[in-house]
């Protein structure tokens, strides 16, 4: 099954040792849709004779099903294992697989081409030391190939081979090859590519692909398999400094206690000094414990745990640095964003972020800008669609350690959570912490919410009514603050309609522009709470999302989510503004409950119908449930 080699049979174990200590190389193949990525893998393991003669024989019935060679093998359908790729014949998922020469072990991931799938791509190539980028020679350097080069330099993946495919079909012409070579590498240069490699092959037929062709005499440079064998890839990451991010703490009883990780960056030794973030305490490795033994030494890419001179404190998600050189520490950020999901980035919406063994809180700001692809430009944008890739700042709930990804992939790289899916939604990479990370800190005051408080006969929390337009929140709303100011409670109603004059009148009605309008009156409810007010908002707000960030952002018993239920039918018979006829003629775009969602409360405090109740009643039984919490004196 695997490559030749005589000590399989005179000396197994011998070869088994050999086959151990080999330098491994991850790549991926990258390009445009049918440039021939799965055929290309196919024909390199094939020719490493790295198929089994039950899975050759399988390979040979399903070449004829399916296949696309006629009566000859099918070699893409070695990577093309779903039925849904084999019918539509393109690559959908990221297909790794292994094989190894004499010289070296692979692991090689194949990609898809399709736009819709660069998610899939990211994925493949975040891990990878090279990238072959695929090129059919008949249609040359196409957008796909520009978008898989440009995620390739921002990923950092520094050897690039340019596999230009199907010679055959272009007569094996060496003027094209030029034409192909001198168009990708003038775009290289403009994303700051340099160590690129142009073969031309012909992955069906194997030329240039393990053996040099006879058909292109024209070439002289390596076989594609030469240039995998003997590219260098230094290991940057034991060369850097040492990072080690908490998985575990590794306590199997009263007299051991320890920290187990995988090392992403650098070495360590027994005594070295080390200092763990965010907290900053230090301490020094007492020892290095595997399942075979202790270790003199530990470098990158080791699992290994970690016992330390002293009893400090460190959990999972904490980053175990070189006492002397320590990541940096901050909450806010500049990153690249590569959004990964059918629904775009919500500037303001709550995420979750995790990068290393860490999860936290983040939301994402407008845009910087969003790159062209095609051309480099730096374009306006509001918010990220999929697929697209960009530049914007991130805020953290909490203080993070970090390097820059263009110094440690592990600890600058993250991926981007949806918070009620838990679906990964795009992934992205850290340029530096922003200077206010750093220099803006909480301000202590002497007079606190709770001394605010004590002047009014009651505690300070929001009221939040949540419903469609027309179902009566600001009338309900009104009233209940009506009550309460004649109850002496201090209040102050923000209202929709009102807060949009002033302090949102720069917002739309789109989704982007409802999760902002949302998240600000969050942070000023937040702040009347601590001002020891009882503040009402009557808002739609449509999201639960951002529903649940306004709660956050008060003591657990201080927020009080009211849903106004009312029935979409009931809400458009009442129409008192007029908005729901202009939605339904198409003259108001985004509209909750025509075209635009309302995602209902699922366990709000207080539920009103006021289909059943006046508003009076609605505020009566608002109050009352105020009182049996003892919100109210």
């Amino acid at each position: 099954m695997a490559h030749i080699s005589d000590l399989i049979a005179k000396d197994i174990d011998a070869y088994l040792l050999q086959h151990q200590y080999k330098g491994l190389l991850r790549f991926i193949t990258c390009g445009s849709v049918d440039d021939g990525k799965s055929t290309l893998i196919g024909r390199l393991l094939y020719d490493s004779h790295m198929v089994f003669e039950d899975h050759l024989s399988s390979l040979q019935t399903d070449s004829a099903k399916v296949g696309t060679q006629g009566a000859d093998i099918d070699l893409a359908l070695l990577l093309d294992g779903l039925t849904a790729e084999r019918e539509q014949g393109i690559t959908i998922d990221v297909a790794y697989r292994f094989f190894s020469t004499e010289k070296r072990k692979f692991i090689v991931a194949d990609t898809p081409g399709h736009e819709q799938y660069t998610r899939n791509m990211v994925t493949g190539a975040s891990t990878a030391d090279a990238a072959i980028l695929m090129v059919d020679a008949r249609k040359g350097v196409l957008t796909q190939t520009r978008r898989h080069s440009y995620i390739v330099s921002l990923l950092g993946i520094k050897h690039i081979i340019v596999a230009i495919n199907k010679m055959d079909l272009v007569d094996f012409s060496e003027e094209t090859f030029e034409t192909i070579k001198q168009e990708f590498g003038d775009f290289a240069r403009r994303i700051d590519l340099e160590d690129v490699t142009f073969i031309p092959v012909s992955a069906l037929d194997g030329d240039n692909v393990t053996a040099l062709s006879d058909k292109m005499p024209w070439y002289k440079g390596q076989t594609l398999m030469q240039y995998l064998e003997t590219v260098p890839v230094g290991d940057t990451a034991a060369a850097s400094a040492f990072r080690f991010p908490v998985q575990w703490v590794n306590r199997p009883n009263l007299d051991f206690r320890g920290f187990s990780g995988r090392i992403v960056g650098g070495s360590i030794k027994p005594g070295d000094a080390i200092r763990v973030l965010p907290s900053g305490t230090t301490s020094t490795v007492d020892r290095i414990v595997t399942m075979d033994g202790d270790l003199s030494e530990a470098v990158a890419g080791q699992s290994v745990t970690l016992t330390l001179a002293d009893e400090i404190d460190a959990s999972r998600g904490d980053l175990i640095c070189a006492a002397e050189s320590p990541a940096e520490v901050a909450d806010q950020f500049e990153a690249h964003i590569v959004w990964m999901h059918e629904d775009e980035m919500l500037p303001g919406r709550p995420y979750l972020i995790k990068i290393g063994t860490r999860v936290v809180g983040a939301t994402l700001a407008h845009p910087k800008y969003r790159v062209d692809v095609n051309n480099l430009d730096h374009l306006a944008a509001n918010t990220l669609a999929l697929n697209e890739i960009g530049v914007c700042n991130i805020s953290l709930d909490r203080k993070i350690p970090f390097d820059p990804y263009a110094n440690n992939r592990d600890t600058g790289g993250f991926i981007i959570i949806d918070k009620l899916t838990q679906n990964t939604i795009g992934a992205g990479l850290l340029h530096f912490s922003l200077r206010r990370s750093h220099n803006i800190h909480w301000q202590d005051v002497k007079v606190d919410k709770d001394l605010r408080a004590t002047q009014g006969n009651h505690k300070p929390g929001v009221i939040w009514f949540t419903g469609l337009s027309g179902s009566g929140k600001s009338t309900i709303a009104d009233i209940v603050e009506s009550k309460l100011h004649a109850m002496g409670v201090r209040t102050y109603l923000l209202d929709g309609d009102n807060i949009r004059h002033g302090l949102n009148r720069d917002l739309g009605f789109t989704d982007a522009d409802r999760v902002e309008n949302i998240r600000r009156i969050a942070e000023v409810s937040a702040l009347m709470v601590d001002a020891g007010m009882i503040v009402l908002t009557a808002f739609i707000s449509p999201f639960r999302a951002e529903r649940r960030l306004a709660r956050e952002r008060v003591e657990e018993d201080e927020f009080l989510e009211v849903h106004v239920d009312t029935p979409l039918a009931i809400a458009e018979e009442r129409d008192v503004k007029g908005l729901y006829a202009k939605a339904r003629a198409g003259d108001l775009k985004n509209f909750t409950g025509i075209d635009s969602p309302y995602e209902a409360p699922e366990s709000p405090e207080v539920r009103v119908d006021t289909s059943e109740l006046t508003p009076e009643e609605a505020a009566d039984q608002i109050i009352e449930d105020l009182r049996t919490r003892g919100r109210l004196g």
